[in-house]
């Protein structure tokens, strides 16, 4: 089955999960037994009915990422072949792939260098060096293509980063760095695995030079899968990089929603404009607060094929504390100053969805017991939302999961548990968020990352 068939097969399946959901949850009125006769003003009183209004409309704050998710899951292919090489890897400008750790997994750490250098070897790219930068020494094998980077206990930047935002930074000290402008650099999570194809969709990138910024896809059901409970809610992620994050950097060349911290490639150059150093309200999403810099200063990004790999945090504890990480940073970002409002205007809009969750959640319980008639546009705005971030579910796993490699039966079992997971996210995302507002906003919460550790236990 070729690319154009699968994408066509997921289309028709996106379709008719918003046509049945319309249907079944009333957007589409097919009956008189459709409409709500009920008079909330006289039923409820007026508190609760503008209460019962709110909340219904809260939920409209999603519809632009929402639109965002559709468009890049409708009208990009989303099953792409494999990334054809442009041109010669012997061609491409100096490439650092560069991994920043706090030093607490040394075995992993050493175990993903040795890999993904051998990856890059085996696609043919010669002309790279991989860079750890790291707070605890881990002591990697001399190599003439590795460097291990340990930042001084007593660096500290001029706006006093901290966290990871501080290591990044150290690495463009002009000291430390050895990197020319023109050169290219390609950031890791410790736990990030290369793929032959993310390596030549990163050669084409930067043979291309046209975007400082690039950024693609990455997947976390590959080999041996730790949590399956996590790995399955991390399939909306999957659903989010193909849809949302595509769209916006291969239509608009901005990261409008920003995006994630690893699968980063930047321009040595344009990343030492932009700084990591940022400040403390900088330092806990660093990566969104360097992307909205970048996208204020007028720099442009595009979407890079080909996939990485990486694994869901291994416990819930994980999950629920990378979460409130997210939020609390991202809260940070929108907050402040130093990013104009119409560069963040739709990352705000689309956190404070977030933020607000728990009340737009409670529509569920206040819809059945409460019914309120709504405009026919917003009961249909209203399913269609609830129908897209179902199916992102389902993509993600789709997307994640080889049929070839679990069987037509473990396959569908992964479709259908991921949905079965979106209760038991949506509680952990209240949770996220609850715990996100009340709790201490500048701490960077690392999660459990080598499998092995788990393993000796």
């Amino acid at each position: 089955m070729n690319s154009t068939t699968k994408h066509l097969l997921h289309c028709t399946l996106l379709i008719t999960v918003i046509v049945t959901f319309e249907v079944f949850s009333g957007g589409i009125k097919i009956d008189e037994n459709s409409f709500t006769i009920v008079d909330p003003w006289t039923e409820y009183g007026q508190v609760a009915t503008v209460l019962l209004y709110l909340l219904r409309f809260l939920t409209l704050l999603t519809l632009p990422q929402v639109l965002f998710n559709f468009c890049g899951l409708v009208f990009y292919n989303a099953f792409p072949e494999k990334v054809v090489l442009k041109g010669s890897p012997l061609l491409a400008p100096f490439i650092c792939i560069r991994v920043v750790t706090r030093g607490d997994f040394p075995d992993l750490v050493k175990t993903n260098v040795l890999r993904n250098m051998n990856t890059c070897l085996d696609t043919g790219l010669e002309n790279f060096l991989i860079e750890v930068v790291t707070d605890k020494a881990v002591n990697l094998s001399q190599h003439r293509r590795i460097r291990e980077i340990v930042v001084p206990k007593e660096y500290k930047t001029r706006t006093g980063a901290l966290f990871k935002s501080r290591a990044l930074q150290y690495c463009l000290e002009d000291t430390v760095n050895v990197l020319n402008d023109s050169d290219w650099i390609v950031h890791l999570d410790e736990e990030t695995l290369l793929t032959e194809n993310s390596v030549r969709g990163i050669i084409n990138f930067v043979l291309d030079g046209k975007h400082p910024f690039g950024q693609g896809l990455i997947t976390y059901a590959n080999e041996n899968v730790v949590n399956w409970l996590t790995t399955l809610a991390d399939s909306f992620r999957v659903s989010d990089d193909m849809g949302k994050l595509r769209l916006q950097f291969k239509l608009f060349h901005k990261p409008l929603f920003s995006w994630k911290g690893s699968y980063v490639v930047t321009q040595v150059g344009a990343e030492r404009s932009v700084s990591f150093d940022n400040g403390i309200d900088g330092s806990v999403a660093e990566d969104c607060f360097f992307a909205m810099r970048a996208f204020s200063q007028g720099y442009t990004f595009n979407f890079i094929e080909g996939e990485m790999y990486e694994k869901s945090p291994f416990t819930l504890l994980d999950f629920l504390q990378q979460r409130k990480r997210w939020l609390q940073g991202i809260l940070l970002v929108v907050h402040s100053k130093m990013i104009p409002l119409k560069h963040k205007l739709l990352l705000g809009i689309s956190v404070y969805s977030w933020v607000t969750m728990p009340l737009s959640t409670s529509n569920i319980i206040f819809a059945a017991l409460y019914p309120i008639p709504c405009p026919n546009l917003v009961d249909f705005v209203c399913a269609f939302i609830a129908a897209i971030n179902i199916y992102m579910y389902v993509f993600g796993v789709i997307k994640s999961f080889s049929l070839y490699r679990f069987g037509l039966f473990r396959f569908l079992a992964c479709v259908l548990g991921a949905v079965c997971t979106i209760p038991v996210n949506v509680v952990i995302e209240n949770v996220a968020v609850i715990w996100g507002l009340v709790g201490k906003k500048h701490k960077f919460y690392v999660v459990q990352k080598d499998v092995r550790v788990l393993e000796t236990v």
